[in-house]
């Protein structure tokens, strides 16, 4: 079965957004009108077809053997995208308790975990917390999106990230803005840089 995975060449160079029509990267529109405060974006597949089929299944359904492969193709994603070895440290995006207590786990986690292991990079799934219970980021535009994911996050032990480049792992990114508003907040507490990795990246209407 072939999934749809998005091409490491032709992309924006900062969010990985492809265009298929370009060769070599490139700076889109979006991250030139509104840069977001994640420095480079890795993204192994896009989200639609039956890519995003699965991907639901694994988040909502428990379908948790699709973590292996997921992870095969999430690690491929990161090492095309960054070089290995200025990764200080790998991180989760953070899910709310109440999701955690509903689903039984954090899928983020289970993808960060693996690759982290793969890459031989520490990994840590307590520094980056949630606060509170936002609305779900699907059920909102992109302006919503934006102000639903402002100060959401919270760093424990600053003085892990402190003067570091750490990769947050997650499941979707759709505009970037619960990605951006996790970077904001490590760099607050003195990451130096912040990798985004994720396993699919929405597709542009």
């Amino acid at each position: 079965m072939r999934l749809p995975a998005v091409a490491q060449t032709g992309c924006c160079r900062v969010c990985s957004r492809a265009v298929e029509s370009l060769d070599g990267e490139y700076l889109c529109e979006d991250c030139a009108r509104r840069p977001p405060s994640y420095d480079r974006a890795a993204c192994a597949l896009r989200f639609e077809g039956k890519a995003r089929d699965m991907i639901l299944d694994f988040k909502f359904r428990r379908h948790l053997w699709l973590a292996a492969d997921f992870s095969d193709w999430l690690e491929a994603a990161v090492r095309t995208r960054f070089d290995i070895v200025e990764i200080d440290l790998v991180v989760p995006m953070p899910t709310t308790l109440y999701h955690y207590w509903d689903r039984g786990y954090n899928q983020s986690e289970m993808l960060s975990r693996t690759v982290a292991q793969r890459i031989d990079r520490r990994h840590d799934a307590h520094i980056l917390v949630r606060k509170g219970s936002p609305r779900r980021q699907s059920s909102l535009n992109e302006s919503e999106r934006l102000e639903n994911a402002r100060g959401t996050f919270a760093v424990r032990h600053d003085e892990m990230i402190r003067g570091r480049t750490v990769l947050v792992v997650d499941d979707i990114i759709t505009t970037g803005a619960t990605m951006s508003a996790a970077a904001d907040a490590l760099k607050e507490h003195g990451a130096s840089r912040i990798f985004a990795a994720a396993l699919a990246r929405s597709v542009r209407s």
